[in-house]
């Protein structure tokens, strides 16, 4: 059978080259690679590490404090842990960024394998973790904390504790995500982590992952008294400093039961200016004359409060209806009525 409009139908013209992209192409997960490049030598960083780990005997460490009962076939407990240890050091973020690294002669050869197995091996590993290997890992950083000072005669009888919560944001229905304090992603769900740094050697002492929800007194007194036991033995004065959102009895405890010499940050409120001039010595303390009472302005409120006047309740008046007086203080009402007030 002939086809007529196969040989009736005209072929189109050639077009033209497309115009020229400005703008570059996006790299995604489907954007080939190669590797063309020199692999690691062996002063890149991961030698002495791998030398120093052994030297401190991490892998007898590790062995010794983690319990995993999942049986692993790519690799052993310990080669999973040395390889995300080794990852973190080189620059990776992600599990993901391992396939880069994947058949890399200097990682291979330290972890003793052919090639690395792919992500979701690494990731079927860290399911099957319990949670109470997330206590034993700060253990192990403990034991080493104290092996890699007395390597490096590192000898400090005072150190300074930062505490902070930092900001997550998720994107994402995430158990325990809650909107709160959100400065870059206002609106969105976010995770709120208690962190603890040494602010001499700027090394991580103790942490926990928090939802999105302010911490608690009781959850910030759990906090510091973990990160005391996590400080070396040697340590015998300790400083600390914290910000408003740490600013509670629990934490004022807990630093005064271990003799904590700490400096909180806290909101200037109207009972606590209160108090503050009710100190002896205090500058807020300032004598004011008979009939007439004191004056607080507090900043979340936005009231003007008085002391023990009657109308100490009162709000701070509008603009518009605010006068040229340039008195502050309150005086009480007269019991008697005057000439200018009527009866009721």
């Amino acid at each position: 059978m002939i086809n007529r409009k196969k040989n009736t139908d005209k072929t189109p013209v050639k077009q033209g080259a497309e115009a020229v992209i400005l703008e570059p192409n996006k790299i995604g997960a489907s954007t080939p690679y190669d590797f063309e490049a020199k692999n690691l030598t062996a002063y890149g960083g991961l030698l002495p590490v791998a030398t120093m780990l052994e030297r401190l005997g991490f892998q007898q460490l590790v062995e010794e404090t983690l319990t995993v009962k999942r049986l692993t076939r790519a690799m052993s407990m310990y080669q999973f842990v040395l390889a995300m240890v080794l990852a973190a050091y080189v620059g990776f973020s992600r599990l993901y960024h391992l396939r880069f690294v994947a058949r890399e002669p200097m990682l291979t050869g330290i972890l003793q394998v052919l090639r690395l197995p792919p992500q979701c091996t690494f990731w079927r590993f860290l399911a099957s973790l319990h949670l109470g290997v997330a206590a034993q890992l700060l253990k192990v950083q403990q034991r080493m904390r104290e092996r890699v000072w007395e390597a490096a005669h590192v000898e400090l009888k005072a150190v300074t504790l930062d505490t902070d919560t930092t900001v997550h944001t998720l994107f994402g229905n995430q158990m325990g995500g809650r909107k709160g304090y959100n400065p870059k992603n206002k609106g969105k769900k976010s995770y709120q982590p208690i962190l603890t740094f040494l602010a001499e050697t700027r090394e991580y002492i103790s942490g926990e992952l928090h939802n999105g929800d302010r911490p608690t007194g009781p959850e910030i007194g759990r906090h510091l008294k973990r990160v005391f036991e996590a400080l070396p033995a040697e340590v015998e004065t300790i400083l600390a400093r914290a910000d408003s959102g740490f600013y509670c009895g629990d934490a004022v405890t807990a630093y005064a039961g271990r003799g904590v010499q700490f400096i909180i940050s806290a909101r200037k409120t109207a009972r606590l200016v209160e108090e503050l001039k009710r100190l002896p010595g205090s500058p807020l303390r300032v004598p004011m004359p008979t009939g007439s009472a004191s004056l607080i302005i507090s900043r979340k409120a936005g009231e003007k409060r008085v002391g023990s006047s009657p109308c100490a309740t009162k709000r701070r008046p509008s603009r518009q209806r605010r006068t040229s007086r340039s008195s502050t203080s309150c005086s009480t009402r007269p019991s008697t009525p005057t000439a200018s007030s009527s009866p009721t």
